[in-house]
């Protein structure tokens, strides 16, 4: 069996991610490029980064644009079908650091079996904005969890065990656009999967694109929240169980 890959899902970020493939390469992991249904020009950049890298690139391409979420799921399905056991979730657009993708690994290493969850710590480029509407997330997933093993659902640079996830996506539908990096997390909490966080440094992005719909994305992880909620509710013996079995 095969350890760790790297999964990128990837829509129109074309100035960005072959500095993140790069990055990704040169610690020796094998990268998935999840297209999802991007223009014409990052395709035919995607294309030449996986003709240039035959061994160490894999590009899965979509037919049509389906959601972040989505994409991420593509390329965990791949992976596992590939013998991987792990995936490394790394966003395209160059917002994380690559380097610290040995720390993800090797808490992986101590902690086998648990999500290894980036959590930010933001510089001077995060919209503020987006900083406090953050803090409400995070609030919902204390709640959602009855737990702070969670500090930050939102950050897409995450390291996953791929048995546990592919359980989920079984019998579960996750949140398939910008909801999906909470929703998956939370559910896999709720699953028994263990939550370890990983502070990294997040800027803000390289190459300027942003995919997130402002009234869409915001009534989507609304929706998600709610029934996260109720959720909770039904799973409320359990989680209070875990909470005390923990103290």
């Amino acid at each position: 069996m095969k350890h760790c890959c790297v999964v990128i899902p990837v829509f129109d970020h074309e100035h960005a991610i072959a500095a993140v493939t790069n990055g990704v390469l040169a610690h020796g992991l094998h990268c998935i490029l999840v297209d999802d249904g991007s223009s014409a020009g990052c395709a035919a950049t995607l294309d030449a980064l996986a003709l240039a890298r035959p061994g160490q690139i894999t590009l899965l391409r979509l037919p049509f644009n389906q959601g972040k979420g989505a994409a991420v799921l593509a390329g965990f399905r791949l992976a596992a079908g590939c013998g991987f056991t792990e995936a490394l979730q790394i966003d395209a657009d160059g917002q994380h650091r690559t380097a610290d993708i040995p720390r993800f690994l090797a808490l992986a290493r101590a902690h086998p079996g648990a999500v290894i969850a980036g959590c930010p710590v933001f510089d001077d480029s995060v919209p503020k904005m987006r900083l406090y509407a953050r803090y409400l997330t995070h609030v919902f997933v204390w709640i959602n969890t009855l737990s702070f093993d969670i500090k930050d659902s939102m950050c897409g640079f995450r390291l996953y065990p791929l048995g546990p996830v592919l359980q989920l996506i079984a019998g579960q539908r996750i949140g398939s656009h910008m909801n999906f990096d909470t929703d998956i997390l939370v559910r896999l909490y709720w699953q028994g999967v263990a939550v370890v966080n990983l502070p990294t440094p997040v800027t803000y992005p390289s190459d300027g694109v942003s995919h997130f719909r402002l009234w869409m994305d915001n009534v989507l992880i609304t929706r998600m929240h709610a029934v996260l909620f109720f959720g909770m509710l039904m799973r409320l013996p359990g989680l209070l169980l875990r909470k005390w079995r923990a103290r």
